[in-house]
């Protein structure tokens, strides 16, 4: 996949459905209440449904719109992608709460840092081909995120990396068979390493029901962890993501140092099921549907996981630990 699918995908998903995944479950609906009929009140006739709301107009000069910002060029983006970007200057304010368009903040407040961190994240993703309707979304619900409550996730150290200590723990909710995750792996574990004395890296195994062997992997994985193993059974599983069938999962063990034989057996019983349906809830708890979900001290991360991104959410996320859960002053 390339990474402009990759981009892209992430980027549709987050802004229509709001949860900024990819590999996503199949729905769960509750079988309707088959007991005794309630009676029904008279009720007016539905009103019509609402018409959809109109995109953003594009300025009638977009080349106005994205020159005159002290530090920033846009030159180079095509001219359907500087429409977009206009659009988004021109409708959407900036989040640092001065009472300005990003456009207006821009050139005004020159001093705001995130307006021109809101300006470069918008100009990535028109880049890649989004419209400035849905980037327009994804920006408000990063942003909105920091404000709203954080879930509490419990991590196992040995499947852990980077500093105990790490202002930000980013945790990813993850599924060995899901191509998503396979694709972002290496780029949180780039960006893990890099970044190994502010975030420790954890991983959380989170199954599919789509995914037919994501059960017996996840088990793998812990089995792995407890043999001291854990992050060479990970990669060594998503590099053979192909085939990841239970008669598939002891010759993986043997290529990383492990016993075939005894990962044969563990599989034949219930080992590891129960601790896997507890990292399962964990995710369900904090209202995961899909994978890869990432979360930066219990914030959810509803960005593609690529490098500046993830860069630019790390520095949102001191920030906003260092002014006791607020943006520091201009």
């Amino acid at each position: 996949m390339s990474s402009y699918c990759w981009k892209r995908a992430v980027l549709l998903i987050a802004a229509v459905s709001l949860t900024g995944l990819a590999c996503t479950k199949n729905p769960e609906v509750a079988p309707a209440d088959k007991g005794a009929a309630t009676p029904q009140a008279a009720v007016s006739p539905p009103a019509p449904p609402a018409p959809p709301a109109a995109p953003p107009a594009a300025p009638a000069n977009p080349g106005a719109a994205l020159t005159g910002i002290p530090g920033m060029d846009f030159s180079s983006l095509p001219p359907s992608a500087q429409r977009e970007l206009a659009s988004i200057f021109s409708d959407e304010f900036c989040y640092c709460g001065c009472p300005h368009t990003l456009g207006a903040c821009l050139k005004q407040h020159t001093g705001c840092k995130h307006a021109k961190k809101m300006a470069r994240m918008a100009a990535s993703f028109v880049a890649d081909g989004a419209g400035a309707t849905e980037v327009i979304n994804v920006l408000s619900q990063y942003y909105a995120s920091f404000r709203e409550p954080r879930v509490t996730l419990k991590v196992d150290p040995r499947m852990c990396m980077g500093d105990a200590n790490a202002p930000v723990t980013m945790a990813e909710f993850s599924d060995f068979e899901c191509p998503y995750c396979a694709k972002a792996r290496p780029e949180l574990e780039e960006f893990a390493k890099k970044n190994a004395s502010k975030v420790r890296f954890c991983y959380l195994p989170y199954p599919l029901p789509m995914h037919a062997n994501a059960i017996s992997a996840g088990r793998a994985v812990l089995w792995a962890r407890d043999q001291g193993k854990f992050w060479e059974m990970h990669d060594a599983l998503f590099s053979n993501q192909a085939n990841l069938s239970p008669a598939a999962l002891p010759g993986i063990a043997d290529k990383i140092g492990l016993s075939g034989a005894k990962l044969t057996e563990m599989l034949k019983g219930d080992a590891y099921k129960e601790e896997l349906n507890s990292f399962k809830a964990q995710g369900s708890g904090a209202n995961i549907t899909g994978t890869p979900s990432i979360f930066f001290n219990g914030r959810r991360v509803q960005l593609p996981p690529e490098q500046d991104l993830l860069s630019q959410s790390l520095e949102d996320e001191l920030e906003w630990r260092a002014n006791n859960n607020a943006w520091a002053a201009d």
